[in-house]
């Protein structure tokens, strides 16, 4: 009987290291840097009375864009129309996504030699294009066109190995995406500045307008739930910085 119990103990006690292991090789892989997601914006500043004509191009750029994920140059792209408009600023856009500068520059040469690149819309509109980066980001792949882009704008100062970003908001975002009222999110900066050094670009695609809904919701939770996370994540933001846009995604892929 003594001899048995022992045994058991034994055995009891090598399962648990077992476990423990696993428990610590699941966290180690859950942690570990994800590879870079490069990221192509184009924003255009459209005449109202040419937004049609725009369409009718954007729809070909579109084309370009569904044969590159077909050949694997790009992992994604989408289009989209600003809800928020303001004077001066953009109207229209649309991004693409590779793991290589080489695929976003190989889409981006079809893209700008496209007979409707010298069209009358652009060539009328006013135009920025952003180079970005992440390594913060996840999706839902296929093809939607429910989609609502919020882009969220800060600058940055500190938290250098974004620890308290992923404690924070990166956790917020990854339980919006298990729970289905998130397409896509990433946190980009830039690879070729355009804007202020420290830029941070915090973009999501929601599930539609209910998507926008639960993404407030979350974000009004966790500062109750978690008020010192979140003001530790605050301490790292420039509040003068801070600038949203928020636009209708007409269509959007994720390989």
């Amino acid at each position: 009987m003594r001899v048995r119990s022992i045994c058991t103990v034994v055995l009891l006690c090598v399962l648990a290291l077992l476990l423990l292991s696993v428990n610590r090789a699941s966290a180690q892989s859950s942690g570990a840097e994800k590879p870079v997601r490069y990221t192509y914006v184009s924003e255009w500043t459209v005449p109202r009375a040419m937004w049609a004509d725009y369409l009718k191009g954007d729809a070909a750029d579109i084309d370009i864009m569904k044969k590159a994920v077909a050949d694997g140059s790009i992992i994604s792209f989408g289009a989209f129309a600003v809800v928020n408009h303001q004077e001066g600023s953009p109207t229209h856009g649309t991004w693409f996504s590779a793991t290589s500068m080489a695929g976003i520059l190989k889409v981006l040469e079809n893209v700008r030699t496209a007979p409707g690149a010298t069209a009358p819309a652009l060539a009328a509109a006013k135009h920025w294009d952003y180079i970005l980066e992440s390594r913060d980001f996840n999706h839902q792949s296929g093809t939607f066109t429910n989609g609502y882009l919020r882009v969220g704008t800060w600058r940055t100062k500190g938290d250098v190995d974004r620890k308290i970003l992923k404690a924070t908001m990166v956790t917020v975002l990854e339980k919006l995406m298990t729970d289905g009222a998130l397409h896509s999110y990433q946190i980009d900066t830039e690879v070729v500045h355009s804007t202020d050094p420290g830029t941070m670009f915090v973009a999501i695609v929601a599930n539609g307008g209910e998507g926008i809904d639960k993404f407030e919701a979350a974000l009004d939770e966790v500062q109750k739930t978690n008020p010192a996370g979140w003001a530790g994540l605050s301490s790292t933001l420039d509040p003068a910085g801070h600038r949203d846009f928020l636009a209708h995604v007409s269509t959007m892929t994720e390989k």
